[in-house]
């Protein structure tokens, strides 16, 4: 980040009013929203993504539940939607939004040879055919705001509708929120300072 503190600063817990709290509660559950709110030494740290978007409790709340549906319960396997992400991080350097999915990723399979090829756009590495297609896709949805005929052509070999449907929403989704991430200037939490790979400068 350019900047050397947040633009927009995250919203402790205690501070966060009524509307918040109620947005937290329809994203997540009653249960999640009241871990979030306790006070002590043994409180998970808030995201800063959550206490950030906490300033616009209006528009973070249905944000919220919409994400979840991409996250929680997709059509596209959860994997293929990571590197979807990863690519979308990795191509708007997106810090936040990168070492977040890298957690992510990890936990669904990706290999530090396939992070660190997305880290450092190595054209070289042998994806599978359909994972290289999502990832052309990605790329000429950022270049161009549409899949090409032939690579939807081919993706449509070995995915539904709904599946088709999805990569641009999640391609789409997650590039807004790299703009966003980048222009807030949100810090990375504290226990995401030693994942590694992290993005080249």
């Amino acid at each position: 980040m350019s900047a050397p503190e947040p633009r927009i600063a995250p919203l402790a817990p205690q501070e966060w009013g009524e509307d918040a709290v109620a947005a937290l509660r329809g994203a997540f559950g009653d249960a999640a929203a009241e871990r979030m709110l306790a006070a002590g030494p043994d409180v998970p740290h808030v995201p800063n993504v959550l206490t950030t978007m906490m300033r616009h409790p209006k528009l973070a709340g249905p944000f919220l539940i919409y994400n979840a549906v991409l996250l929680n319960a997709p059509s596209i396997d959860p994997r293929l939607r990571e590197l979807m992400i990863l690519r979308v991080a990795s191509r708007t350097r997106a810090p936040y939004e990168w070492i977040q999915h890298v957690r992510m990723g990890r936990s669904l399979g990706l290999s530090d040879d396939e992070l660190d090829a997305l880290a450092n756009d190595d054209a070289s590495f042998a994806w599978s055919p359909l994972e290289a297609d999502l990832l052309a896709a990605t790329d000429q949805l950022l270049d161009h705001y549409r899949i090409d005929d032939d690579t939807w052509a081919r993706l449509a070999e070995h995915l539904d509708e709904r599946q088709l449907f999805e990569i641009t929403f999640v391609v789409g989704t997650y590039t807004g929120l790299a703009m966003a991430f980048n222009t807030f200037g949100i810090e990375l939490d504290p226990e995401l300072h030693d994942i590694a790979p992290q993005l080249p400068d």
